[in-house]
């Protein structure tokens, strides 16, 4: 097994916790003058993107991930330094001297909805990233990012004979139906919560009954858990259990990472499920997609509470330090 290049954002999100429900400020029959501000009760500064935080939690699983990203040279300095500290590789990341990183604007409600304003930065660089210059490359991981930068990535993994995870976010709506197709046909494994996959499947006309025997999609529902689409089937994915909900922001990227770490570890999709059901609760109670940690037994024990079975010995091996954010904005 070669290493795993992940494509996808970095950014710097800036979160912030709105004590009340957007649906009770927002009237349906307006949004055509749509008009509304909310009073925010916190604000924090992140690290976050999509393929950072994939990165950031495949290294805590003990993985050494290649960072495939644009970023902005002045600004990452701190981050890079960061992620290098968990076991992430950066020396892949497209430096740009003439822009920033990526920054990004989260609101978060009760109820866990959110609404984001995203600045691309050097993000809008990423097409210029060339994966087919990386050595040992089994696996790639296509998240969310520039579009255009998506459709050479997926080709891109296709001329190094790489396995696909396909994982587009919220950048289904700025793809075209040829890309989005295109890496629906190329990839092993889709990844996206129910609303993306919705989107997805309405965009291609590809059902998931219809997707068996395509690759594998992996739909999350949330606190309600996870469905694995297989060929074989439909493996229902049990949540696990979380301690307090904290903030939610990257836990679809942590499940993405445990689940496709597990699979690259040779587990069954029921136990890479839930993996990646593990991890992600983890994200949950922690500020920040980056702001999470745990040390082997820690892991371990709580697989055993939340899926009254052991984790495979097999499994994880390399992980056998406590890992977690290091000083600064996390």
């Amino acid at each position: 097994m070669g290493r795993v290049a992940v494509t996808g954002s970095v950014a710097y999100d800036t979160i912030m916790l709105f004590p009340g429900r957007f649906r009770e400020h927002i009237l349906p029959e307006r949004t055509h003058m749509l008009n509304v501000s909310f009073q925010v009760q916190e604000l924090q500064q992140r690290r976050g993107g999509t393929a950072a935080n994939i990165c950031y939690t495949m290294a805590l699983l003990g993985e050494h991930p290649l960072l495939c990203a644009g970023v902005g040279r002045a600004d990452f300095g701190a981050y890079s330094r960061a992620l290098e500290g968990v076991g992430v590789d950066t020396s892949a990341a497209l430096r740009c001297d003439d822009i920033g990183t990526a920054t990004c604007y989260i609101t978060t409600d009760l109820d866990d909805n959110q609404i984001t304003a995203f600045f691309p930065g050097a993000m809008s660089r990423a097409s210029a990233v060339d994966l087919t210059t990386l050595p040992d490359v089994s696996d790639v991981v296509v998240a969310a990012d520039d579009p255009e930068a998506m459709a050479r990535h997926i080709a891109d993994t296709a001329a190094l004979g790489a396995r696909l995870t396909f994982a587009p976010a919220q950048q289904i709506p700025s793809m075209t139906d040829e890309v989005l197709r295109a890496g629906i046909d190329a990839a092993a494994l889709v990844v996206g919560n129910d609303y993306e996959i919705e989107m997805i499947s309405k965009r291609t006309g590809i059902a998931l009954d219809g997707a068996r025997g395509r690759s594998t999609f992996a739909v999350t529902h949330g606190s309600a858990g996870s469905q694995l689409y297989t060929s074989d089937g439909v493996i229902a994915i049990p949540p696990a259990p979380v301690r307090d909900v904290v903030d939610p922001t990257g836990a679809g990227d942590a499940y993405l990472a445990g689940l496709l770490t597990g699979v690259r570890a040779g587990c069954s999709l029921h136990i890479a499920g839930r993996l990646g059901s593990l991890v992600a609760a983890y994200v949950v109670e922690a500020r920040g997609p980056q702001g999470h940690t745990f040390t082997i037994e820690d892991l371990r024990e709580r697989y055993r509470q939340a899926f009254a079975e052991d984790l495979p010995r097999g499994a994880l091996n390399s992980l056998t330090t406590t890992v977690g954010p290091s000083a600064g904005v996390q």
